[in-house]
């Protein structure tokens, strides 16, 4: 990516191959076991926050007119099959094969299977950022339901909880420190991540073992005829259940977001060996309960903590705190490596990116994406004021972006792998209707306040389709005033401007056009430095570039050097270390009589032009919003030299 904020996509074709087989191979049994006691508390945060809400709500549907038995056996079902598909068939079998050199996520998948078509394909860039754009809308909900959900808990503690503004404040108090230590950077927090989940997870297995036995006709529930029969035999309200069964499976899509961090193999065995294993017995826990207290209101209404003994429930409250709070900074993490993928996809404008840890290149902190979560968050908190109002809203953009990574995976699958279309519509036929049957379910919810994830998604996509309209009409507007930079060589050559000592490194978004700041330098300054080094940083469809593949150095003549670089959409571009790279490979300069010239455009919009009015305004607002490129290339500020021009759009 250059300041233009494009994918230079004739690098699609590049040397790199991915393999829907690939992963990163077993090191040893010590290695895996931390990796998967570190993705228990990264990965499945989300997830393993569940059960403190979703039979509740599903339940909650079906209770008018009075709870039946086999209405209990139905539901429990239906959250038992929909683990064992979506997340356990879909996410773990199949779609996590599909990585992008080891990396997953929504722009992973996206990027990938635009290898195959070598150019921008218009479907898959929208199913691409479809999805990133709803994991935003479920960046902001699972904060908030998850931590409101813990903090009600302590109605069952003490009378106090009972007023629900104090619940809220003390809910949007623990939600404030959490957004607040975001800048400290998560990388000593987290290591206290997997030995809390892991014994969340473990108390979830044991109070689910404990009340099994409270009627043990709930094991029936595996079998899928009550799942279905349930579905078909409560028409428009069986759906609504289905819309909230579906909050069982939220955060499913961070098995494989958050694939690069751990490895497919640990995430994989933490899920099949310990994660899976635990929710379903805290399930089955939960509805042997019920139906032996399936006459008492109170047991519907809040079956989790009613699970434990009364001398257990202040610690188990505390306990799934802190759960909600490592489920919390899972998504918020997740929100700041999607917009450091999405910047250097061309997705969204330049952002100050704060790397928090020397040693881990993934511990990122974006303050403009912390300040609009958090804000997002409150507003969603004293508008809805409790978890089961926000279940109404919580997954419609989970499902959302699941259709998306469904669509990305099976276009991966035939084009990348070359599946047979009869096997693409074996496996992707049904995951789609299933997707499409929650989604549909979802869709219900709207006017309960399931439209606020959509349009918070709804505008995230209209910015992304403007910004990468917008930089495509500038781009096209600067390469028709370009000049060739081989026609400029010669005439230099010819003209010979005044030369003064030290090195001119000029950042430009076309390595066959001069860059404008050189021209402008010419034009008004009249000189010319003694070495002169055109730089084009470009963004490839893989996480990350080695060293030894990152760039290519070439002598355009004797006083004109030409380096093009690539980068990973995971990583940040640094020019002082692009230029270390190059000095190794011989070239020679001193890097305190370099200066660096940076082009700044200044945009206006045109009286015509390929956009409406409100998108020309919507694009000059977002560049304006843009991070100083001095800043987001990492170039010692004391040694840049801006030259401004307009362009219009």
């Amino acid at each position: 990516m250059t300041q233009s904020g494009t994918v230079d996509s004739s690098s699609m074709n590049g040397s790199y191959t991915e393999h829907p087989g690939h992963d990163h191979e077993p090191k040893g049994f010590k290695r895996n076991f931390a990796m998967a006691v570190g993705s228990v508390g990264v990965v499945y945060g989300d997830i393993g926050t569940s059960p403190l809400y979703a039979l509740k709500e599903s339940l909650h549907h079906a209770t008018h007119g009075g709870l039946t038995r086999s209405e209990v056996i139905g539901i429990v079902s239906l959250l038992l099959w929909a683990i064992m598909i979506v997340v356990t068939l879909k996410y773990v079998i199949f779609i996590m094969r599909a990585d992008n050199k080891g990396e997953g996520g929504t722009l992973s998948l996206m990027a990938l299977a635009q290898k195959a078509f070598g150019r921008r394909s218009l479907p898959i860039f929208l199913l691409g950022v479809l999805g990133a754009a709803l994991f935003y809308g479920d960046s902001i909900i699972t904060p908030a339901i998850s931590v409101l959900s813990a903090v009600e808990g302590l109605k069952l503690v003490t009378p106090v909880f009972a007023d629900q503004w104090n619940v809220i404040l003390l809910a949007v108090a623990v939600l404030l420190a959490l957004f607040f230590v975001q800048s400290r950077g998560t990388e000593n927090v987290a290591k206290f991540f997997g030995p809390i989940m892991v014994l969340w997870f473990g108390v979830l297995a044991l109070l689910g073992i404990i009340h099994i036995g409270d009627d043990l006709g709930i094991l029936v529930a595996f079998s899928p005829y009550y799942a279905i029969s349930f579905v078909i035999n409560h028409g428009v309200i069986g759906l609504i259940v289905l819309g909230s069964v579906f909050l069982a499976v939220t955060g499913a899509e961070a098995l494989y977001a958050d694939m690069g961090h751990f490895g497919r193999f640990p995430i994989r065995a933490a899920w099949l060996l310990f994660v899976c294993p635990s929710l379903i017995l805290n399930y089955l826990g939960q509805g042997a309960y019920i139906l032996k207290n399936i006459n008492d209101p109170k047991a519907i209404s809040d079956p989790f903590f009613l699970l434990a003994p009364d001398w257990a429930l202040l610690p188990l409250v505390i306990l799934s705190g802190f759960a909600t709070v490592i489920a919390s900074q899972a998504v918020i993490t997740g929100a700041f490596s999607l917009t450091q993928q999405a910047v250097q996809l061309g997705l969204l404008p330049r952002i100050e990116i704060r790397h928090t840890s020397e040693t881990t290149l993934g511990q990122i902190y974006i303050p403009q994406v912390n300040r609009m979560l958090a804000l997002g968050v409150l507003i969603l908190v004293f508008s809805f004021k409790s978890s089961s109002a926000l279940a109404s809203a919580y997954g419609i953009a989970v499902t959302g972006a699941m259709l998306a990574d469904t669509g990305l995976f099976f276009i991966v699958a035939q084009k990348v792998w070359n599946w047979p279309f009869w096997r693409v519509a074996l496996f992707g036929v049904p995951f789609l209707l299933i997707d499409l049957t929650f989604f549909g379910a979802n869709c219900l919810k709207i006017p309960e306040g399931a439209y606020m994830p959509l349009l918070f998604g709804a505008l995230l996509m209209l910015m992304m389709w403007t910004w990468v309209r917008g930089t495509r009409i500038v781009y096209e507007k600067s390469k028709r005033d370009s000049v060739p930079l081989a026609d400029l060589i010669k005439m230099l050559e010819k003209s010979k401007p005044v030369r003064v000592a030290g090195t001119a490194v000029f950042l430009t978004s076309d390595p066959e056009t001069a860059p404008g700041a050189l021209l402008h330098n010419l034009k008004h300054n009249k000189v010319l430095h003694k070495r002169n080094i055109m730089m084009t940083i470009n963004t490839v469809p893989m996480p990350r570039v080695p060293d030894g593949e990152r760039m290519q150095v070439e002598d355009l003549s004797d006083d004109v050097k030409r380096i093009i670089v690539k980068v990973g959409y995971m990583e940040s571009p640094r020019v002082p270390h692009f230029l270390a790279l190059a000095r190794r490979r011989g070239l020679d300069f001193d890097i305190m009589q370099t200066s660096f010239f940076l082009g700044k455009r200044t945009i206006k919009a045109a009286a015509t032009s390929g956009m409406p009015l409100w998108q020309d305004n919507l694009f000059i607002f977002l560049s304006r919003t843009a991070a100083n490129a001095t800043d987001f290339f990492h170039i010692p500020s004391g040694r840049v030299v801006e030259l401004g021009a307009q362009v219009t759009v």
